[in-house]
């Protein structure tokens, strides 16, 4: 069993996957680590779209060109009613929740030999209005998921860190 450490250098963004569906048991698996996942005030405004059906995801290519023939997406929102706000400036807990949440998904379905690819480039609007989500649901992240590809590798940069000493504030 691969150290935590271990586990987040090895994932990488996938962005080539194989076309078989993902079992709907593995994709259960992951979900529930990202249930598990903390948000503010464990207030849980994770929601999360499983998006399989072909015509469901024709609608995702339509909102950005980074699904990557994936055989599945998660698409993971937060609910705005039920946040956490911090008193001093009224600042909204969802994106950060939804991040956490969706770190662990990536996180565990590595684990179990699948590749992810966190999306953030999609429009917002557009997947709203296509999957009819509710004004009080806010999309943060889509999550092409499956099996990667026989091809796929890590993008160039992956390895490319910045040293400790440079991220830390002094």
């Amino acid at each position: 069993m691969p150290t935590f450490l271990e586990l987040s250098k090895a994932r990488y963004s996938v962005r080539s996957f194989k076309p078989q569906p993902v079992e709907p048991y593995k994709l259960m698996q992951v979900l529930e680590a990202g249930r598990f996942a903390p948000t503010a005030c464990n207030n849980q405004p994770q929601r999360i779209k499983i998006i399989t059906d072909p015509a469901d995801l024709a609608k995702v290519d339509e909102c950005t060109p980074c699904r990557f023939n994936a055989p599945a997406v998660l698409l993971v929102c937060y609910d705005k009613t039920v946040c956490w706000e911090r008193k001093f400036d009224g600042a909204n807990s969802g994106d950060v929740d939804a991040s956490i949440v969706t770190t662990h998904l990536m996180l565990a379905a590595h684990e179990i030999g699948l590749g992810t690819c966190w999306v953030m480039y999609f429009d917002p609007a557009k997947t709203v209005e296509l999957f009819v989500l509710p004004d009080n649901i806010v999309p943060v992240a889509m999550l092409p998921i499956g099996w990667p590809a026989d091809d796929a590798v890590p993008a160039s940069q992956h390895e490319q860190r910045l040293p400790l000493g440079e991220i830390l504030l002094t």
